[in-house]
C-alpha cells in the first residue's frame, strides 16, 4: 500500500512539474517582433559600398544600437544616401538573431530623391527595409546586408 501512495505522489509530482515548465517553454518559443530604424550613404561603381548605422527595438522590450554594411557587385553606379531607413524582422526569438549578412538582390535607379524597399532573408530570419533618398543610382547587383553589433 505504501509503495502505491509513493507512487502516486511520484507521479503527482512529475504532473505538477510538467504544467509548470508548459509556461517556460511557449514563452522560450514565442516569436517576438523586432523594428529597425537606420541611415545609409555609400557609392557604388560596378562594386556597392555603403556604410550606416541604426538601433533596433523589440516588442519584447530587448533593444540593440547596429552598425550596417553593404558590399555587392554588379552593373551598377551611384552615389546615394538613406535617412530614416525603416526595417522590420520576422521569425526572432531574440534580438541576438538579428545580427549576419542578409542577401539581396536587386535593380535600382533614382536621381536626386530615389526610394527603395528590399525584403531579404537570413535563414529562417526576414528583414524587410524601405526608406527614402537623396543622390542617383543606376543598375542591378547582387548584395550582403550585414548587421553587425555597434560598439
Amino acid at each position: 500500500m505504501s509503495m502505491r501512495i509513493a507512487g502516486i505522489a511520484v507521479l503527482a509530482l512529475a504532473m505538477a512539474g510538467t504544467s509548470a515548465v508548459q509556461p517556460a517553454r511557449a514563452a522560450a518559443n514565442a516569436e517576438t517582433k523586432c523594428h529597425m530604424t537606420f541611415d545609409t550613404s555609400g557609392w557604388a561603381v560596378i562594386y556597392k559600398h555603403i556604410n550606416g548605422s541604426g538601433r533596433v527595438t523589440c516588442d519584447n522590450g530587448q533593444s540593440a544600437k547596429v552598425v550596417i554594411h553593404v558590399r555587392g557587385a554588379g552593373l551598377t553606379a551611384g552615389k546615394y544616401s538613406i535617412d530614416n531607413g525603416k526595417g522590420e524582422f520576422t521569425k526572432l526569438k531574440d534580438v541576438s538573431e538579428i545580427y549576419g549578412t542578409y542577401v539581396t538582390a536587386g535593380a535600382n535607379a533614382g536621381v536626386v530623391k530615389s526610394a527603395e524597399g528590399l525584403v531579404m532573408t537570413k535563414g529562417q530570419v526576414s528583414l524587410a527595409v524601405s526608406g527614402t533618398g537623396r543622390g542617383f543610382n543606376l543598375g542591378v547587383d547582387v548584395s550582403g546586408f550585414e548587421i553587425v553589433r555597434a560598439k
